[in-house]
């Protein structure tokens, strides 16, 4: 079997999700954590554009973008698919994971930065953005049908880092009376052994998202 390497961070959802496309693939992988404050030679040779994690190394290449890495993945090992199979189910999978990373994690980072008159509107915008993808997984266990796939993948941030950015934030975006079918969904996909056992302990994430918000409205406070 080729090499395979992640180069990563334990707090990272982008990374995590990489991690579980992998583990539901039976791959093994070599992790390499890396310090976002003191950037690695590898990473800025791996990444030398955005300079971000995470990365996948494989067969001498380089892979950037952890959706981009996922569809890799998917089309070099074939067993257990992860992507849908049916080119408009593929294609409606890929919107919907790029909606939920450019609405749904922005909208839910904004709220939990927000303060004042506006937290009360940003909330309220997080919380419509999540009602849309609500509606998606209405009557299905899983986005992808009885299995996780693609789309699961992409939401699984929902599950665990969501909820610390409420309480970070204090706030309800992820509320349950107004989506219940995700809340529904984040419990099935979260007691797979696969994924619970890759998620960071939540202390790591509060530390973390309370580290990044003290940082940006420092920021903030000194324009």
């Amino acid at each position: 079997m080729a090499e395979v390497k992640i180069i990563g961070s334990a707090s990272s959802l982008f990374c995590i999700r990489v991690e579980w496309a992998l583990k539901l693939k039976g791959i093994e992988y070599e992790y390499i954590p890396e310090d976002l404050r003191n950037k690695s030679e590898l990473l800025l040779k791996s990444n030398p554009v955005l300079k971000k994690i995470p990365v996948l190394l494989h067969n001498g290449n380089a892979i950037s973008e952890s959706l981009l890495i996922i569809e890799y993945i998917d089309e070099t090992w074939k067993e257990n698919p992860i992507l849908p199979e049916d080119p408009y189910d593929r294609a409606n999978a890929r919107f919907w994971a790029k909606f939920l990373d450019e609405k749904g994690l922005l909208g839910a980072w904004e709220a939990c930065q927000a303060e004042g008159e506006e937290k009360e509107k940003a909330v309220e915008a997080a919380v419509q953005n999540l009602a849309l993808i609500n509606k998606e997984i209405q009557g299905k266990k899983f986005f992808g049908g009885e299995q996780i796939g693609y789309l699961d993948l992409a939401a699984g941030w929902i599950c665990h880092w969501l909820n610390v950015l409420d309480e970070v934030g204090e706030m309800n975006v992820f509320d349950k009376e107004r989506v219940p079918s995700l809340h529904e969904w984040a419990q099935n996909f979260i007691h797979i052994p696969v994924i619970k056992e890759s998620l960071p302990p939540r202390e790591i994430l509060v530390n973390y998202f309370k580290g990044s918000l003290s940082y940006v409205r420092s920021l903030a406070a000194k324009k």
